[in-house]
């Protein structure tokens, strides 16, 4: 461990003043103390959030974490006393008390933990300052603010002459930074859906309004237009475009019966509320999903909004339903989605959307923003809130289309509806067999594959064909063919590639205290079982053959909870039985002692 005069020499001195100075030369990525870490109450349905005290020797400062850099308290090493780098940060002023909003650092461990060094103290406003600063305070001590290093803007004013791309906004807030106490704001933002218009109406008055969802690195917020800002802001929104918005803009309390988007707050735009498209987008994200696997939906409560990708097996045709409660129509239409996980499921999309429908059967389909119901077992619906994009560039959606083309489209998969979708031990309808009682029942015998699930350990790994070599396109995982050497070629995508990208094909035995079993796998499960990727066994094999003897041996003797799939399959006039598996997981002790504990007491029952 360090000395205190070690670390107090590396210590940024007279960083945090700076920040909060113009006139002083600024650190751009300072080192201090963590003098203090306290939790702040959430607000309901929100987030924990964390408050720390700052210090550079000769002041101290109150910080705010952003709630994405929580891990760093609820998981990581950031304690009293230790040393932290800021690497990303916002200054504030707020009522006179100078605030640093954290957006990332990186705790210097090796410094060690050590109490408070010197006797910094507080910094203090200067009298000079006329002009408030953007300010956010709420009852969870979430401040507002503005970028790194930057001083508090003059208001984000467009002038009507000036023309589209010529912004010249220089201070971005993020939308987490957002809060009924901010003033003075820009936000950069995508707008990821924009709703119909919709007419409302009470007792006293009636109009017109549309929504918009607005997303940044920092998260989401909807925000919503009202009679003339209807008419004058629904068409320059448009989805997948990115924009400035400036107040002066009303931030109020999420009405989150009406609104999934995960945010405290919800924007109403004004007259004088800026909105400008922005020409350069590269720097703000694009849809993010947090995707739920299709036989995992078993697993998820009734009335919960998730993200689903699929690929989509079946479109009907366009119906119409009478709302109870208003009597108006709405059309819907049903849509039937698959994945690697052996089930299916029915997602109904309403409106528009469903009259527009024209994807393709067999294409991949996201959505974010569907309802889990328990109708039917368990059955989806994208919300008015919702998106769906089609094909998206994304990991998931590549390897699901590669796993549809290899085998997905000769599968079959079992339905929700016809699974009743019955809650078992630990929330899941998995039904857990024994390696006996799979052989004893005959599971996969009839004409539809039979799905269980399996508690078994490794015993073997089949060297031989472990692997192959695949065509590294999108949307391909077909086998490639050496023509000569640094030349590989794809008949399917008729193209040749200088290497090519090595996929797990596994056959591996495993026992549990009943039997033995042949398992085969794919790429993903083989993954996880062996701990690298195949492009790194093969690299290992080529350079040291007693390093890939070891990850074949590590991988040995590992239980696991498998997910698998039998079904008979011939080859010529040969009946062979095979069991697959569609996924793979570490036991959770804890559910397992639960589900074992259920077995016992049925035992004690009969």
């Amino acid at each position: 461990m360090s000395s205190t005069e070690d670390v107090a020499s590396v210590i940024s001195r007279g960083a945090l003043s700076a920040i909060f100075d113009p006139t002083k030369p600024a650190t751009p990525q300072p080192i201090v103390q963590c003098v203090q870490v306290k939790s702040l109450p959430p607000h309901p349905n929100g987030q924990e959030r964390y408050r720390v005290v700052l210090s550079d020797i000769d002041n101290y400062v109150q910080s705010m974490l952003a709630t994405q850099i929580n891990h760093v308290v609820t998981k990581g090493p950031l304690e009293r006393g230790c040393i932290v780098r800021l690497k990303s940060f916002q200054a504030n002023s707020v009522k006179g008390r100078k605030i640093l909003i954290i957006l990332d650092l990186e705790v210097l461990s090796q410094y060690g933990k050590f109490e408070k060094i010197g006797e910094p103290k507080p910094l203090e406003p200067k009298q000079e300052e006329t002009q408030p600063q953007p300010t956010t305070i709420s009852s969870n001590g979430f401040y507002g603010s503005n970028v790194q290093g930057a001083q508090a803007p003059a208001p984000a004013h467009r002038p009507p002459e000036r023309r589209a791309g010529t912004s010249t906004y220089t201070t971005i807030y993020p939308i987490e930074a957002i809060s009924p106490y901010s003033h003075k704001w820009t936000i950069k933002a995508r707008c990821i859906n924009k709703s119909n218009i919709r007419k409302w109406h009470n007792n006293n008055s009636e109009g017109r309004l549309f929504n918009v969802t607005l997303m940044d690195d920092s998260g989401e917020i909807r925000a919503t237009g009202f009679n003339e800002q209807c008419d004058a802001l629904y068409d320059v929104f448009q989805e997948g475009s990115v924009y400035y918005i400036s107040s002066p803009c009303r931030v109020s309390i999420a009405k989150k019966q009406y609104s999934t988007v995960n945010n405290d707050y919800e924007l109403t735009f004004e007259r004088d509320t800026v909105v400008e498209r922005a020409e350069d987008s590269n720097d703000v994200p694009q849809v993010r999903f947090n995707f739920t696997s299709i036989g995992d939906l078993q697993s998820v409560e009734k009335d919960t909004t998730i993200d689903v990708i699929g690929i989509l097996k079946e479109v009907g045709e366009t119906s119409q339903i009478v709302s109870k409660t208003t009597n108006r129509p709405y059309d819907k239409r049903d849509l039937t989605l698959v994945d690697n996980s052996g089930f299916s499921v029915r997602l109904t999309i309403w409106g528009s959307t469903a009259t527009n429908f024209n994807v393709m059967p067999e294409s991949v389909v996201a959505f974010k923003g569907v309802k889990v119901s328990d109708f039917n077992g368990r059955s989806l619906s994208l919300l008015s809130s919702g998106i769906m994009t089609v094909d998206p560039d994304i990991e998931e959606a590549h390897k699901l289309k590669g796993w549809y083309d290899a085998q997905g489209r000769s599968d079959t998969f079992t339905s929700y509806a016809s699974t009743g979708g019955t809650m078992g031990s630990g929330g899941r309808t998995e039904q857990f067999k024994t390696i006996a009682q799979v052989r004893e029942e005959q599971l996969g015998m009839s004409e539809q594959p039979d799905y269980f699930t399996l508690k078994a350990t490794i015993v073997y790994i089949k060297p031989d064909n472990l692997t192959y070599p695949a065509c590294p396109s999108d949307n391909c995982n077909k086998k490639v063919t050496e023509q000569d050497p640094g030349r590989w070629r794809c008949e399917k995508c008729d193209k040749t590639f200088p290497q090519p990208q090595h996929r797990y094909i596994m056959l591996m035995n495993v026992s549990d205290h009943t039997g033995q079993l042949w398992l085969s796998c794919f790429d993903e499960v083989g993954k996880l079982v062996m701990g690298v990727s195949a492009n790194e066994l093969v690299e290992a094999k080529e350079e040291n053959e007693h390093a890939a003897e070891e990850i074949m041996q590590n991988a040995n003797c590992r239980t696991w909870i498998f997910r698998c799939r039998a079904k008979t399959e011939y080859f010529g006039d040969q009946q062979r039985m095979r069991y697959q598996v569609s996924s793979a997981r570490p036991v959770n002790y804890s559910e397992e002692a639960s589900r074992l504990a259920d077995v016992i007491k049925s035992y004690s029952l009969a």
